[in-house]
């Protein structure tokens, strides 16, 4: 699944080729992709109306349209955007189909149909999905006390309540356990055992880790033309500890060591990141 760096530069290469297109029809093969709306109306609202812009808000595509409506895609697992010509044959798992002005089509293709959209109209009113985000942790919105109070209030294993969108936004398994190892803090500790000096390096870890994978281009290299590839393949691995079982610790030497965690795998290095 991607993370925030990820979908930040699928925003960004998005941006580039739908702003400021018209969208002239919105086809919804797949209803299970938008399962809040209909077929006729996910058409409706999103007809004859300009994309002014593309965001993010934690791993959610924001597609602000000038009709004041916004489309939030979720790419989940396998969910990715392809940009064709007309003449272009569609590509496999094509579930929705944008025909825009500038006589091309933005389709969302989701091999395990793990994807959602929705569309909301009021941005003072939030869907639950969006409204019950943390703060955007490379924000100032994503202050220091707030991290170390969230810590405070929870028993739950550290990598646990990383993952959780509702108190860290934008971690997914691969920054959890690269924050954890840059910070030198045990995945398994209790959250409210840590100490603040310890917190605090997670908290500047976090920041850290997600603005580096942004700066190298994260695991992507997007291409929104190529039809058949994935998003989240790449022969470059530049991670400290993820998917490094057995492998020698950059720091001291030590094998890493995986773990199960919630059904996850969990990275760490038993020396550097002792209880």
């Amino acid at each position: 699944m991607p993370e925030l760096p990820e979908v930040e530069h699928v925003v960004r290469a998005l941006s580039a080729v739908v702003t400021g297109r018209r969208i002239l029809a919105a086809q919804l093969n797949l209803k299970r992709i938008a399962p809040g709306i209909s077929r006729p109306a996910f058409d409706r609202q999103l007809r004859n109306t300009v994309i002014t812009g593309v965001g993010r808000r934690g791993k959610f595509i924001l597609f602000k349209l000038e009709s004041g409506h916004v489309l939030t895609t979720h790419l989940r697992m396998t969910g990715k955007f392809v940009s064709l010509t007309t003449d272009q044959s569609l590509p496999p798992y094509a579930h929705v189909v944008f025909y825009l002005d500038d006589d091309r089509r933005l389709v969302f293709c989701d091999m395990r149909q793990f994807g959602r959209m929705n569309i909301f109209k009021d941005p003072l009113r939030l869907p639950k999905e969006l409204k019950t985000l943390a703060p955007e942790p490379l924000t100032d919105d994503f202050t220091e006390d707030y991290f170390l109070e969230t810590l405070s209030r929870s028993r739950r294993p550290l990598k646990h309540l990383l993952l959780d969108q509702t108190r860290v936004l934008g971690l997914g398994n691969i920054y959890a356990v690269e924050a954890l190892f840059l910070a030198g803090v045990n995945p398994m500790k209790p959250a409210n055992k840590l100490s603040k000096p310890r917190a605090r390096k997670l908290y500047q870890a976090i920041r850290d880790v997600l603005q580096e994978a942004i700066d190298a281009g994260s695991t992507l290299r997007i291409d929104l033309a190529d039809g058949n590839g994935s998003y989240f393949e790449t022969p470059e691995r530049f991670w400290r500890v993820y998917e490094r079982e057995g492998e020698p610790c950059d720091r001291c030497g030590t094998r890493i060591k995986r773990v199960v965690q919630g059904g996850r795998s969990t990275y760490f290095c038993p020396q550097c990141q002792k209880r």
